[in-house]
């Protein structure tokens, strides 16, 4: 399954559009490399995505063309939540 897809029928981002652009801005890795919206994801995988200033991964337990609210959280576990400092953002601004 496409990566923006999983993104939003997991409803880990809200609408496909934004996973797009998310994927887009290189702000999401599968397996520890930059991954772009049209990447295959299946499932074992691991997701790290950055959301402003904080930096969730995830793994990838099934995957469904459709899903109801209940059954999304049923598609990853959570394997990590950090919260990113200022300081380590604004390092990464100045590198790009």
């Amino acid at each position: 399954m496409r990566l923006d897809k999983f993104l939003k029928v997991s409803r880990l981002v809200k609408r496909r559009t934004l996973a797009k652009e998310v994927c887009d801005q290189g702000r999401v890795q599968v397996n520890g490399r930059p991954a772009k919206a049209g990447t295959n994801v299946s499932v074992g995988d691991q997701l790290t995505i950055r959301f402003g200033k904080k930096l969730l991964t995830v793994r990838v337990d099934s995957i469904a063309e459709t899903s109801r609210k209940a059954e999304a959280s049923q598609m990853y576990t959570i394997v990590s939540e950090e919260t990113l400092s200022e300081s380590s953002s604004d390092e990464t601004e100045e590198v790009s």
